[in-house]
């Protein structure tokens, strides 16, 4: 899954500039960016994003400038680099094949950067599809196409403003991940504890509800507080979240399936990831919040 929101958001706040848009389109073995990467390129030289982090950005922004200039639309492929082609090839091992297109008429259309963002606020995925013999590209199917999905995007939602949460959200910041910490108790919710993280005091099971989580979000409870917690998970698992996992021990966490038997179907509490996150012999907040988060980025990379 590409990560392209800052493209996204530069490409329409340079609306109206003459620019080109690199895209990876295939990659073999060890690629250092996914399929669908994208690097955008202004006429004055500044760029967005990356499609090979570093090893090949140089080449891409000259054949960028080219196209910009009047040039048709140009594909480049990149493989292991040896002494003499250092700056254009990709050290790790993998290789990278690069389309470069006129943000235009002809090209990669202006008005997709609009369309992807409205479809990712309201929770929906597009895929834009590219002629790879025209280097045209629309939101509408085209036969042999390169399809690129833009995903909507990934949000964690934190229930229990504890320390282990406050690492936690920093973390997901780091990630991209947008972040609401969720909790009815005022003296843990505030800003100076969560600086720059959006907060929200409505008992989990309305706020979750209200947030309406795909599957592009994470749902994460740490509160311990049954009285809190429960309703969450409930809550989450009713509205389809893409990632739910609960702290605490493999003894609290058979007492917590028995409370939500109740109230959820057994593959549904199956669902729920407890103790939350990948055993990596966490010990400390900073250290269980690490495994939380690989958890949480594991289960987004790879939904059921």
């Amino acid at each position: 899954m590409a990560d392209n929101d800052s493209v996204i958001a530069a490409a329409r706040g340079w609306a109206g500039a003459r620019m080109a848009l690199a895209t990876v389109v295939s990659t073999w073995g060890s690629a250092p960016r996914p399929r669908g990467s994208h690097l955008l390129v202004h006429e004055d030289g500044r760029f967005e994003g990356s499609v090979s982090g570093g090893c090949v950005e140089a080449d891409i922004m000259a054949v960028a400038a080219e196209v910009i200039a009047g040039a048709p639309f140009a594909l480049r492929r990149y493989g292991v680099a040896d002494a003499a082609a250092w700056e254009v090839g990709l050290p790790c091992g993998g290789e990278i094949e690069v389309m470069v297109q006129p943000v235009s008429a002809e090209g990669f259309d202006p008005a997709l950067f609009d369309a992807i963002a409205a479809a990712r606020g309201e929770g929906r995925a597009l895929e834009v599809a590219t002629d790879l013999t025209t280097g045209r590209s629309r939101a509408e199917p085209l036969p042999g196409a390169f399809i690129n999905r833009y995903e909507p995007p990934r949000r964690l939602l934190i229930v229990g403003a504890v320390q282990i949460a406050q690492v936690l959200a920093g973390l997901a910041r780091e990630l991209g991940i947008a972040t609401v910490v969720i909790d009815p108790r005022g003296r843990f919710l505030t800003s100076e504890r969560f600086p720059g993280v959006t907060l929200d005091d409505r008992w989990p099971d309305e706020a979750i509800a209200a947030l309406r989580p795909d599957g592009a979000t994470a749902v994460v409870t740490l509160s311990h507080d049954p009285k809190i917690d429960d309703p969450a998970l409930i809550a989450a698992l009713n509205g389809g979240a893409g990632y739910v996992a609960a702290l605490g021990s493999r003894k609290s966490h058979a007492a917590r399936r028995e409370r939500l038997a109740a109230d959820l179907t057994t593959d549904q509490i199956d669902r729920i990831e407890g103790p939350a996150g990948i055993d990596i012999g966490a010990v400390g907040p900073a250290e269980i919040a690490l495994s939380i988060a690989a958890g949480m980025v594991r289960a987004l990379h790879d939904p059921r």
